[in-house]
């Protein structure tokens, strides 16, 4: 069975077909979030300790971190992102004791966050470019890390499922020449927007049940792409992700402060028995009985969190790098 094992200094997560789903809290990005862009910009740090916080309380397993912001005294990442990405990853490991995404479309940034980062992270990310691969495989053997694969290439983002298909299985296979294995590769299938496309989330789920049985990899997603651009988007995003675990998805980079969707997962999570007698849902449905009577979602989750009722992850030692 493929098992992903990710780590922070002292938590283990593993992704995997036959554990609870995977929420990966996607907050610590400047990407679209201007407020925050100008903070990290000036050094200023208190939304990121604030994300961090909440996330887990609410039920994310890794947080991704992306140091993404386009400096205007230097437009260029590869000078500003690298230390900037190595001094948000101590903070948030400081802060939180789950494992990290290190996210950056920057060489440099994504060595430096490795570099610093305690236990064993997840890479975001390569995909099926040629320079890109020969840039990013060599620091995922290098560091013995997982890494997310994106399913485009030099083309581009292809509208046919076969063809994002087939870079998948090209990412995995150059990845084999590397020594890396099938099961430290997390594929995302890139999921369109249904109102832009109708068929969109038919076809992740036929992509996510063939990567599953023919490449033997677990999945990933940006879940809010799917509700791109239409009104209410939480609803529609709660009604996708049971559907994509139901068809073999196993985590998702999304936003755990928002009830409905984190309602949904752990659902789904009890009724695929990847909650053993329920527990982990009796627990949540506390959190939800204190958000029905008026108190917000996430210091709810950070109430229950303070109580010993669920971070995100399991004990375990940190793995050595090969």
């Amino acid at each position: 069975m493929t098992r992903t094992v990710l780590e922070s200094k002292s938590k283990t997560v593993v992704i995997g077909f036959d554990e609870p789903f995977c929420v990966i809290g996607e907050r610590i990005n400047p990407t679209g979030r201007k407020k925050l862009a100008a903070e990290l910009e000036a050094g200023e740090f208190s939304t990121v300790e604030k994300d961090a916080l909440q996330q887990v309380a609410c039920g994310a397993m890794v947080l991704d971190v992306n140091a993404g912001v386009v400096y205007n005294s230097n437009p260029d990442p590869n000078v500003t992102e690298p230390p900037l990405m190595a001094k948000m990853i101590e903070l948030v490991q400081g802060l939180v004791d789950v494992p990290l995404c290190i996210d950056s479309s920057v060489p440099g940034a994504l060595e430096r966050g490795l570099e610093v980062a305690e236990g064993r992270p997840l890479l975001n990310s390569v995909t099926g470019e040629e320079d890109r691969l020969e840039s990013i495989l060599p620091l995922v053997k290098k560091y013995n890390v997982p890494v997310v694969a994106i399913s485009n290439d030099d083309t581009g983002i292809s509208e046919d499922p076969d063809v994002r298909f087939a870079v998948a299985k090209k990412i995995v296979e150059r990845a084999a020449d590397f020594g890396i294995p099938a099961h430290d590769i997390v594929v995302d299938p890139l999921v369109m927007p249904v109102g832009a496309m109708a068929t969109a989330g038919r076809q992740v789920f036929t992509l996510v049940n063939k990567l599953r049985s023919e490449l033997g990899v677990n999945t990933t997603c940006g879940a809010s792409n799917i509700s791109f651009g239409l009104p209410h988007r939480h609803g529609i995003n709660a009604a996708f992700l049971p559907m994509a675990i139901g068809a073999g998805m196993t985590s998702a980079i999304m936003n755990p402060v928002r009830p409905v969707e984190m309602e949904a997962i752990r659902a789904a999570n009890f009724l695929m028995d990847h909650d053993a007698n329920g527990a982990e849902w009796i627990k949540f449905s506390r959190v939800l009985d204190a958000v029905n009577e008026g108190t917000p979602f996430a210091e709810a989750s950070q109430q229950s969190a303070a109580a010993g009722g669920g971070r995100g992850g399991r004990e375990g030692r940190r793995r050595r790098r090969a």
